[in-house]
């Protein structure tokens, strides 16, 4: 037995196909940006806590729109696909105790400090820029997107950390 299937038919079926992915992907889209959540102790969470009520509303250009799921442990500035992302208690970063960064002969990791803020600053493949505060008691991270003006980003943000998270080792 044999089916057969009207040419025209088959042709109506893909215009129509078309235009319901071009519909769903508009209904569908996600206008918010995903960050992994961080799990410090009591202490860093707490002062996360503080940070979070001290963060400015615009960062280097970008309003801030938090991503999800929504928590007083991050935050985020500008659109979903370059946002500048805020982690707070992170846990310290390898590149911290690296000798080859503190030597300066590590090309894709350097510290130093902006207005009175510590940081560690690692250049990633994807051309962003991680940078994780030091000498504090919290580790917070920051993900500037390639093309964002690193230094903006870091006289943005130098006040509220210093306000929120004392100098300090953190566990």
């Amino acid at each position: 037995m044999t089916f057969f299937r009207p040419r025209h038919a088959a042709l109506l079926g893909l215009p129509v196909i078309a235009v319901l992915t071009a519909v769903t992907g508009c209904f569908s889209s996600d206008d918010s940006t995903s960050v992994a959540v961080p799990n410090p102790g009591a202490k860093a969470a707490e002062l996360c806590r503080k940070l979070e009520t001290v963060l400015p509303r615009t960062l280097d250009g970008h309003r801030r729109e938090d991503p999800e799921p929504r928590s007083a442990l991050t935050a985020a500035w500008g659109s979903p696909a370059t946002a500048i992302i805020l982690r707070c208690g992170v846990e310290r970063p390898a590149k911290m105790t690296d000798p080859k960064v503190a030597a300066g002969d590590d090309p894709k990791a350097v510290g130093g400090g902006v207005n009175g803020v510590d940081w560690l600053m690692e250049k990633q493949d994807d051309g962003s820029t991680r940078l994780t505060t030091a000498l504090r008691e919290a580790y917070v991270e920051v993900t500037v997107p390639e093309g964002d003006d690193v230094s903006g980003v870091l006289v943005g943000l130098a006040a509220g950390v210093k306000k929120a998270i004392p100098k300090g080792i953190a566990d």
